[in-house]
């Protein structure tokens, strides 16, 4: 592998060496980094709050620890020369495939889904999590090679059976959410790829026959392949004051405290919903962080997030647009997509949109294995940017 360095000259000082960092560097990607950090850091300590400060404590400190690991890993990848991956994506790729073979044989099981691997210290490691970017360099890998031909019958069954065994893994944890974005992973890099839009269109038809199928399929009860909470939660999706008093609740609860934060919100601390625990602290601090800040910092916060978010992903495409390679561009395009449906889909959960499917949102949401995938992918960003920068 690869590592840059940065030569300076004696007569460098202070200043002009902050100057040649920040033109070498993507500094809109940093400060937007550092700042969503800081507000998932405060928002967790908030959510925390309504079982009791000690626990308050205790989340945030877990998430300190596991974000310090997350920017080490940023800083090593953005000194990595990024096309040095290649030759590790496929280790990378196996070993991701035996950690989702030993969750199901050893894994530790949090409300009846068996997903981690337990740690020294009380932590737990989530390998669906890193399988988001096992998948994203090993099919990044095999298509920029060059004999690789997208639009091959051979090469669809290549990337089908790449794509479908982590899937079906993850599936049976069982983590239907997680599972489910490896699809628009593959579809934006087999599309990236040059794939012809007959077969786009022939693709998106056979997948919507096969959706509508499986549902009438889970409807009718002949052969029901979702486990009961997963139905239940499309149902609960489908007509809203179906299961209040349990499906239905956690997310309706969200959906109050998005709507009753107003222009300004009610404070930091002050959300009813959040302290009171109408909103479970189980879910409040991932799944539904984003309707704590809504409640508690108003619009004004809302609007402040997204825009923080549109300015990520902004700073990732460009970096994919700036790349030369067509590994450098799989691989940027491919994480714009992982951010953009875990960013659409969390907020679509706490404004009642889209179903529950657990997805959390990036550097604000608690949870040790997704803030370091985030971080990672952040920091290979870091140097696709360098790269095209030198």
């Amino acid at each position: 592998m690869k590592f840059r360095t940065v030569k300076t000259s004696p007569g460098h000082n202070g200043f002009g060496f902050l100057a040649d960092f920040c033109r070498k560097w993507d500094m809109l990607q940093i400060s937007v980094m550092l700042i969503l950090l800081g507000i998932g850091f405060v928002f967790i300590y908030s959510t925390g709050m309504n079982i009791g400060e000690e626990a308050a404590r205790r989340f945030l400190f877990r998430q300190i620890c596991w974000s310090a690991l997350g920017i080490s890993l940023w800083l090593l990848l953005s000194h990595l020369d990024y096309r040095s991956l290649r030759s590790v994506s496929w280790i990378f790729y196996t070993l991701c495939i035996v950690l989702l073979v030993l969750v199901l044989e050893v894994g530790t099981s949090v409300y009846g889904a068996t997903r981690w691997l337990s740690l020294p210290g009380g932590m737990r490691l989530q390998p669906s999590e890193f399988t988001k970017l096992g998948l994203i360099m090993m099919l990044s890998s095999v298509m920029s090679t060059m004999n690789f031909q997208v639009n091959r019958l051979s090469s669809w069954l290549l990337i089908g059976v790449l794509m479908i065994t982590p899937f079906l893994l993850i599936v049976k944890e069982p983590d239907l959410g997680s599972a489910m974005i490896l699809l628009p992973l593959t579809l934006c890099l087999v599309f990236l790829g040059g794939l012809k839009w007959r077969y786009l269109i022939i693709g998106a038809t056979i997948l919507t026959t096969v959706i509508t199928v499986e549902f009438i399929n889970e409807y009718k009860g002949y052969y029901p392949l979702l486990k009961p909470y997963q139905w239940q939660r499309i149902m609960v999706f489908l007509d809203p004051e179906r299961d209040l008093q349990h499906r239905g609740y956690n997310q309706f609860q969200a959906r109050l405290a998005v709507g009753s934060g107003g222009i300004t919100g009610k404070g930091l601390g002050q959300g009813t919903q959040n302290t009171l625990g109408f909103l479970p602290q189980s879910v409040s601090n991932n799944d539904f962080i984003f309707s704590v800040i809504a409640e508690e910092t108003g619009f004004v916060g809302c609007f402040a997030v997204l825009s923080l978010y549109s300015l990520l992903l902004y700073s990732i495409i460009r970096s994919a647009f700036l790349v030369t390679d067509d590994f450098g561009r799989y691989l940027g395009g491919a994480i714009a997509v992982l951010m953009f449906v875990h960013i659409f889909v969390n907020i679509g959960m706490s404004i009642g949109v889209i179903p529950v499917t657990g997805l959390s949102l990036p550097l604000v949401s608690y949870g040790g294995s997704f803030i370091v995938l985030v971080m990672s992918c952040l920091g290979i960003m870091q140097s696709i940017y360098r790269s095209a920068k030198h």
